[in-house]
């Protein structure tokens, strides 16, 4: 049995997928149409009906778009068998590739992952505001740490003034005098000092109490199923409230208060006059006096140094939740959804195979035909055709190999006929032989 050539089985196998082929693009460019219209309905703003059908004709206009580019390609890229021309086509094929990624593609990564990509989005926000309300907790905290040293220089001057007033430890006398008095006003001043620091820190555990809430609801928020669109909503109204927490930990910082304050004590340190009687103890308490000065001025710029420390540290900058439509985020949050690219990219340029496919075949389709005989080529019509047309040629009398008419044959000459001479018989009768079945008899026999 004779097989028949590689390139009329290719020839055959492309014309019974070429319907098969018209169906998968028709699917693909309805696909990527549906996509499309889900991706493009979240972008345009307006009535439900307006929206609706802006939304079905851009989507349509993309199917038809795809589905005839896609079908220009599969006819004429495998037919072009130029290098420059092909070169053109793929020119021409990536153009229009970038297009549908431009047109439709990145609304399909929208329609696939639009959700995730917001739910992302409000992730990200939550974990910045998390870091905001920690840093602003930090930072009012850190006045609390230069409570220990105004309650020790509290502690200080108040053990001084019961030693000087109980056993005169200062001045060599015992009894309340101007220096118990300056000790005390001092003491009075570091205790008011460490009450205003210690008033902070009720509020500040309130105000951070109240922000850890409002972040808990925003993490039901983000991890919540459901439709992204309310959620995204009561995102951004916790999202504002908890601003306002954090500016309000801000304010209760009380480092700039403390810094003030020192400053006052010196700045502002007024010593009594000297009461006592005589002048050698009015000496010696103007001494007394001056160690207190020269000891609340040590103070007053310890304390100010801490404060320039904690006030140096970065305030909290006041951030603010961007609401985005699912487009943007999937294209802000790109590398987080490369497979939802991959998909709504493979959707639209998936035919890119297709058209390397018939390319391919028909190539090797074209280098087969090129190496078979014009025999082997032949149909039965086309058999049948040339076989009528040879007895035709034959019945006309023209030369089949030459194409001209064939000559014609000489006219035979008889040849002349020998006599043969009689021999007698036993009868004495002659018995003529005809020439013709002589000349038959004329050889011999073989034997």
């Amino acid at each position: 049995m004779q097989l028949k050539p590689n390139a009329y089985r290719l020839n055959e196998t492309v014309k019974s997928v070429e319907t098969m082929s018209r169906f998968a693009l028709a699917v693909l460019a309805l696909a990527s149409g549906v996509y499309t219209y889900l991706g493009v309905r979240g972008l345009l703003d307006g009535s439900a009906s307006f929206v609706f059908f802006a939304a079905v004709i851009y989507s349509a206009a993309v199917s038809v778009a795809i589905y005839a580019f896609w079908s220009f390609m599969l006819r004429f890229v495998p037919l072009v068998t130029s290098g420059v021309q092909r070169i053109g086509l793929f020119l021409t094929m990536a153009v229009g590739c970038a297009m549908i990624i431009a047109m439709s593609s990145w609304l399909n990564a929208a329609a696939l992952a639009g959700s995730a990509a917001l739910e992302q989005h409000m992730a990200v926000t939550l974990q910045g505001y998390a870091e905001d309300l920690d840093q602003a907790h930090a930072n009012a905290l850190a006045s609390q740490s230069l409570l220990p040293d105004v309650e020790r220089a509290a502690e200080r001057f108040a053990g001084l003034a019961a030693d000087e007033r109980e056993s005169g430890a200062l001045t060599g006398t015992q009894g309340s005098g101007s220096v118990v008095q300056l000790l005390t006003q001092m003491s009075a001043q570091m205790n008011q000092l460490a009450s205003t620091i210690t008033g902070s820190r009720e509020e500040v555990t309130l105000l951070f109490e109240q922000g850890s809430a409002r972040l808990a609801t925003m993490r039901e928020l983000v991890s919540t199923p459901g439709a992204i669109e309310p959620r995204s909503d009561s995102f951004q109204a916790e999202a504002v409230q908890l601003s306002a927490v954090i500016a309000a930990l801000q304010q209760t910082d009380v480092a700039a208060s403390v810094k003030r304050a020192s400053a006052d004590l010196s700045a502002g340190f007024i010593a009594p006059v000297a009461d006592g009687r005589s002048g050698d103890l009015a000496l010696r308490q103007d001494q007394v006096m001056e160690t207190v000065r020269a000891s609340v001025a040590s103070q007053s710029a310890a304390l100010t140094t801490a404060a320039d420390e904690i006030l140096a540290t970065p305030s909290v900058e006041q951030r603010r939740f961007v609401p985005l439509s699912s487009a943007e985020a999937v294209i802000r949050y790109w590398q987080d959804f490369i497979p939802s690219w991959a998909g709504a990219i493979s959707i639209d340029l998936l035919p890119v195979v297709l058209v390397l496919v018939l390319m391919i075949v028909h190539d090797a389709m074209r280098r087969d035909s090129a190496s078979l005989e014009e025999a082997e080529n032949i149909t039965a019509a086309e058999m049948l055709r040339a076989m009528a047309l040879y007895r035709q040629m034959e019945a006309a009398g023209i030369d089949v190999a030459t194409g001209r008419p064939m000559p014609e044959p000489e006219p035979m000459t008889p040849e002349p006929i020998e006599e043969v001479a009689e021999a007698p018989t036993e009868t004495g009768k002659v018995t003529p032989i005809d020439a013709a079945q002589h000349k038959r008899t004329d050889t011999t026999r073989p034997a």
